[in-house]
């Protein structure tokens, strides 16, 4: 018996109790120094044939063998740890779509694979009606094949929005399939709220709208230089009437996207926030950094897209990037520490403005790695995460089942990937991370298959959630 390689502690305080959790089990507890030190000593204790422990230790083992702080051999755990990943890989709880109706955009963000300027999206590829009336039949099959309890679509782009009678069709369609067999189904939104109206909510709200994601680059005056219109028109102030007319009538969670340009100004984004009538009605505040290839490469950046968690409502994912870096000569690492700092900053500012914010901890691991996970480009390309769709060359197969050998490389290249990179070894961390965002790899190191480590922000995250769940206990 030994204590669990996942085993992650933060004292809170000299003579105080300590947090402590296991990120395999997710078993969270405040406990006495006693404990950790029981559980510190168990192994050698053992090993010099002590097994004379008292009625309370006895009974504090037993807890701790229940919620995962206790494990037989490592490769009893490690055994578990890789059932973990094959479950979550397999899981068929759900079937998730993530479907970009359209690659065209009504805003010029520099940083956005989308946002490129003159005839890119003039011509940008839009999906039509016959092509999403073949979304539809695929994704029949799939219901049919995955037989999932759940089926969650997300509405994605270029800007969503700029093609209705796709979202209105994938929806209602996919809403009846599911009828017919029992699914429940969602659909979330993720637009940069130029065109959301309350005709676009009252209409897919009969059929299953769950969530909406609307971005917000930091304050009034930094949103309207990092997320213009084409003409360099500012978007800030319809953004906020638009929300305004909705919040009520669905959930809104707000996004932001991050460099070391604009960071500084999501404090005053929070103040405005808060001060509005529908503040209450937010039902989530997450902002990622931006991620960016180091120099000398220099096409345009992705935006980091949350994933959808099993309540179907958007989550942040465990995206990271060069942030800090600005795309200068910095390598990836170099600009870890300024990612880390100001991604807790911000977690810890949204909660002091009274909004809810991820924890940092259950970062992941990334759908990427689920095998009924799926992202459809607007000509009915497949692909294994929506980051990846701003690159044709990374689709892996398509929705009429066409057989090309340069998509069938493709496909085996992300059947490789895996959420427990060699790298990680004995991380406490992987678990919940399970080796990061693979787009920020791809971006920043070049190699989807390395690791983008960020165990700084999971410690730093992991110190604030002790800190919250013992203020909550007291």
């Amino acid at each position: 018996m030994q204590p669990s390689m996942f085993n992650v502690q933060v004292p809170l305080g000299e003579g105080s109790d300590v947090f402590l959790m296991n990120t395999l089990s997710d078993a969270q507890l405040l406990v006495s120094s006693d404990v950790t030190g029981l559980l510190s000593s168990i192994s050698e204790r053992i090993a010099d044939g002590d097994s004379a422990f008292n009625d309370e230790e006895r009974a504090t083992i037993e807890a701790l063998v229940e919620n995962g702080f206790l494990v037989g051999t490592r490769e009893e755990e490690r055994g578990a740890l890789k059932q973990y990943f094959t479950n979550m890989v397999e899981d068929t709880d759900q079937l998730r779509i993530t479907v970009l109706t359209t690659l065209q955009c009504n805003f010029a963000c520099d940083y956005c694979f989308q946002g490129d300027h003159g005839d890119h999206n003039k011509f940008a590829h839009k999906m039509s009606l016959e092509t999403a009336a073949r979304v539809i039949d695929w994704a029949e099959h799939r219901l049919d094949e995955v037989q999932p309890e759940k089926f969650v679509l997300t509405l994605f782009g270029g800007e969503p929005l700029l093609n209705l009678p796709v979202c209105y069709m994938l929806a209602e369609r996919c809403h009846a399939l599911c009828e017919e067999r029992g699914v429940k189904f969602l659909v979330n939104i993720i637009t940069n709220g130029l065109l959301l109206t309350e005709e676009v909510v009252d209409r897919l709200t009969p059929y299953g709208l769950n969530g909406i994601k609307i971005t917000l680059d930091g304050d009034r005056e930094t949103h309207n230089r990092m997320r213009p219109l084409r003409g360099k028109q500012g978007t800030f102030d319809k953004i906020i009437e638009n929300l305004r007319k909705v919040s009520g009538k669905v959930a809104i969670t707000i996004g932001g996207n991050f460099d070391e340009s604009s960071v500084d100004s999501y404090p005053a984004l929070l103040d405005y926030l808060r001060e509005q009538d529908f503040a209450d009605d937010i039902a989530k505040i997450n902002f990622k950094p931006i991620i960016k290839p180091p120099a000398p490469v220099k096409p345009k950046g992705f935006i980091p897209l949350s994933v959808v968690g099993s309540d179907g409502n958007p989550l942040g994912g465990a995206c990271m990037t060069t942030a800090g870096a600005g795309g200068g000569s910095a390598s990836a690492c170099d600009s870890c520490h300024f990612v880390d700092e100001k991604m807790q900053f911000l977690r810890d500012e949204t909660r002091k403005h009274g909004f809810e914010t991820p924890d940092g901890v259950h970062m992941g691991p990334c759908e990427i790695h689920r095998r009924h996970a799926y992202s459809i480009g607007p000509d009915g390309d497949l692909y294994n995460c929506p980051g990846f769709t701003g690159d044709a060359g990374q689709s892996t197969g398509h929705i009429d089942g066409r057989e090309e050998s340069w998509r069938a490389a493709v496909a085996e290249r992300f059947e490789r990937l895996t959420a427990h990179k060699e790298e990680c070894g004995d991380c406490s961390f992987v678990p919940v991370c399970g080796g990061g965002c693979s787009v920020a790899a791809q971006t920043e190191l070049g190699d989807m298959h390395q690791p983008s480590c960020h165990k700084g922000a999971f410690e730093s995250a992991l110190v604030s959630l002790a800190q919250r769940t013992a203020a909550s206990s007291m």
